[in-house]
Parts: structure tokens; C-alpha cells; sequence
């Protein structure tokens, strides 16, 4: 895959993973676009990279995000890579928590649906150009689950499956399916929530999946999330005992 001279949208930019990625990406010679919810968040990226552009969008909005793909088709016509990294995380007891449904719905929405939908509305326009890319952030949650996260990791899971089944279908066609399986990341969704000091910065993340896109490696799998994968085949109880209670 070539990594420059691309147009690329990527959704949830204003922070953590996305906006590393449309750095990168800016960095190396790219037209870059993030989505985000918050209003301010976008306009402090605008202020500190005023070569990155900037659309409101929550992408759980069906409304919003067919404004957004009008809105892209009109002024980046050339769009050719889409990265789905927009999404959250509840951490709660399924069976205890009285804000459950809500939670449900958020998370289905925003790390699933919304993913689906957006891939499936710009795909007619990715496969204009000799070269393009869908490029779906999951999470080796989506593989070995943890305890406090029952529908963030179903989600995952869903979008790991999700990016596998596209691949076979955008075989013989100019789309490039990738799938970033993250591992702990520095961001704000973990902020507090584990060990700080064996997190992956999202700097770091960002230039390997770089590398890894440009040697068409289409399952990414930074940092420590090999290590976490290959243990999970050779010792499963260890690993899963080890994740699934958090």
C-alpha cells in the first residue's frame, strides 16, 4: 500500500489513537480528515495541526454521518482510505448495572453499527481509485475477552469478524481490507484503569501500523498484542486468566 498522496478519513481523530494516525498520515505526505463529537476537541487539532481538516460527526447518528459522507464526496473527492477508530468502552455488571441498556446501545452503535454503516456508504467511492483501504481498529479484547467489558469485547469480536469477511469479499477489487488489533493503549478510554507503564503509546502505534500498511500486512497486530495472541494458542487457561479477570 502506498502511504502517501492518499485522502484519508478517519473517524474519532480529535484524540488518543485517531489523532496519532492522522498525524502520521500527515507526516507522510497525506490529505487528511477527522470526525469527531466534540466541537472543541476538533478545533484545538485545527489550531495544532492546521494542515489536518476537521468535520462534526457522531457516527452513531445516521443523520450526521450522511451529511458527513455528502460532505466528503463534495470537497475530497479522492478520498481512498477510511479508518474506523471511533469508539468507547463501558466497563459494568451485565447483570447488575440499571443503566445496562443504554450501555448496550451506546457501545453497539458507536463500535459496530456505525463501522458497518459508514464502510458500507463510502465503499462505492473506494473502489474508484487504482488503490484504497478500510482500515477497522479493534482490540485483542475481541479475541480474549475480559471480565468487566462484555459487549466492548463482543464488539471487537464482531469487528474483527467483520474485517475478515470484507477481505475475502474485496478480494479482486482495488479495496485493501487492514485490522488493527490494538493492545493497551495510553488513551483517555484507559486512563486509570490499568497498569499505566505497560500501555503502547499511541505515537508508537501509529508508526507501526505505517509500517505495517505500507507491506500490505493486512492483520496488524502491534506491541504487545503478538505476544498476547501466541499465548492465547499455546497456553490459553494462563492468558485467559490472566485478561478475563479485569
Amino acid at each position: 500500500m502506498q502511504i502517501t498522496g492518499n485522502t484519508v478519513l478517519i473517524t474519532g481523530g480529535a484524540s488518543g489513537i485517531g489523532l496519532s494516525m492522522a498525524r502520521m498520515f500527515l507526516e507522510n505526505r497525506n490529505t487528511v480528515i477527522v470526525c469527531g463529537r466534540n466541537i472543541h476537541k476538533l478545533d484545538g487539532v485545527k489550531r495544532q495541526y492546521p494542515g489536518i481538516h476537521t468535520v462534526q460527526c457522531d457516527v452513531s447518528s445516521p443523520i450526521e454521518v450522511t451529511r458527513m459522507v455528502e460532505y466528503i464526496a463534495s470537497h475530497f473527492p479522492s478520498l481512498n482510505i477510511l479508518v474506523n477508530n471511533a469508539g468507547i468502552q463501558h466497563q459494568y455488571d451485565f447483570a447488575k448495572d440499571e443503566n445496562a441498556l443504554q450501555k448496550i446501545d451506546e457501545e453497539i452503535d458507536i463500535n459496530f453499527r456505525a463501522v458497518a454503516r459508514l464502510t458500507k456508504m463510502v465503499l462505492p467511492n473506494l473502489e474508484k481509485p487504482p488503490e484504497a483501504a478500510i482500515v477497522n481498529v479493534s482490540s485483542f479484547l475481541g479475541i480474549v475477552p475480559k471480565r468487566s467489558a462484555p459487549l466492548y469485547c463482543a464488539t471487537k469480536a464482531a469487528l474483527h469478524a467483520f474485517s475478515q469477511s470484507l477481505r475475502y469479499q474485496l478480494q479482486g477489487t482495488p479495496v485493501k481490507v487492514f485490522e488493527i488489533i490494538t493492545p493497551l493503549v495510553d488513551t483517555d478510554m484507559t486512563k486509570g484503569r490499568d497498569d499505566d507503564a505497560g500501555k503502547m503509546s499511541p505515537e508508537s502505534l501509529a508508526r507501526e501500523v505505517i509500517r505495517n500498511m505500507e507491506k500490505d500486512r493486512y492483520e496488524i497486530k502491534p506491541g504487545r498484542t503478538k505476544l498476547v495472541l501466541f499465548l492465547n494458542r499455546v497456553v490459553p487457561s494462563l492468558i485467559r486468566n490472566a485478561i478475563g479477570k479485569r
